[in-house]
């Protein structure tokens, strides 16, 4: 396959997304997008899409949400999947339904030549907070746009508003070494917590009507098969996957079993529910 070009400033999450990260996304992808399916529920809704129109879905990964939008243009609309990582679209290109109008593209949404103006919708679960210069990110894929074109998009909020990531890397970080401290504004999943940050890259981009709505959710990690498979999900993928990697066996088991009587506390039947909280970003097309 000929790679794409991309941003050198790109390079770290490029490489991170074609390798650890988009191997458990995607041996988790049916699993992962049951944890995930509220957010894509809300999304979608806010979306509004309508029927014969043409969506490209940023950071599609496994091509989840690429489908569900597609169910909503139909056969007369189109649904592009953007993504840098090649196994995940390689999932999504395995799920997709023959003949339907969806295809998925490997590129750097940072410099991929979009098509000017053929766009009714760029949309996003979680795909756009990855970019080294997010603002010069949302220019380009601002240029796709139609005139009256629209930008919705889901991000995290604050890692204390979202136990369902953090209580497990809480529990780990009581036997292993701490992960290292990010920035605020580095690249990374709660990048666009900062709703003030998240109004200046957008505006710096050109779009125009900026939205953030708070939207908060409880997600199942355990998505209804007992405690057991919450730990494999916190085990598998996540924050506190990352902390125990390359950790002596020890201290993996000694976490786990601080991490299994946490989740313990929060199970309820079959499912074991954690809050989350994400914002609901909209935007118009300034041009």
């Amino acid at each position: 396959m000929t790679h794409p070009a991309t941003d050198d400033r790109n390079a770290d999450q490029i490489a991170y997304w074609n390798g650890p990260g988009g191997k458990h996304w995607t041996e988790r992808q049916q699993l992962q997008d049951i944890v995930l399916s509220p957010v894509s529920e809300v999304l979608i809704n806010r979306a509004a899409v309508k029927s014969g129109q043409a969506v490209i879905d940023i950071g599609c990964g496994c091509g989840a949400t690429s489908f569900d939008l597609l169910r909503q243009v139909g056969s007369a609309g189109r649904v592009t999947g953007v993504d840098i990582s090649e196994p995940m679209l390689g999932r999504a290109r395995e799920l997709a339904p023959a003949g339907a109008p969806v295809d998925f593209v490997l590129a750097d949404a940072t410099v991929y030549p979009f098509s000017p103006a053929s766009a009714d919708l760029l949309f996003s679960r979680f795909g756009v907070m990855f970019f080294a210069e997010p603002s010069e990110s949302f220019a380009n894929m601002r240029k796709a746009l139609r005139p009256d074109g629209r930008l919705v998009f889901a991000c995290w909020r604050t890692p204390r508003d979202n136990p369902w990531m953090m209580l497990a890397l809480q529990e780990a970080y009581k036997h292993v070494p701490k992960l290292p401290e990010m920035k605020p504004d580095d690249p990374g999943p709660f990048s666009f917590a900062n709703e003030e940050r998240v109004h200046r890259i957008l505006g710096e981009a050109g779009f125009v009507n900026v939205g953030l709505e708070r939207v908060d959710l409880s997600l199942d990690i355990a998505t209804g098969r007992g405690l057991e498979a919450a730990i494999e999900t916190v085990l598998a993928i996540g924050p506190a996957s990352r902390a125990l990697e390359n950790q002596p066996a020890e201290k993996i088991a000694a976490a786990t079993q601080s991490i299994r009587t946490a989740l313990a506390a929060r199970q309820t039947g079959d499912a074991v529910p954690l809050d989350g909280s994400i914002w609901i970003v909209t935007a118009r097309n300034g041009a």
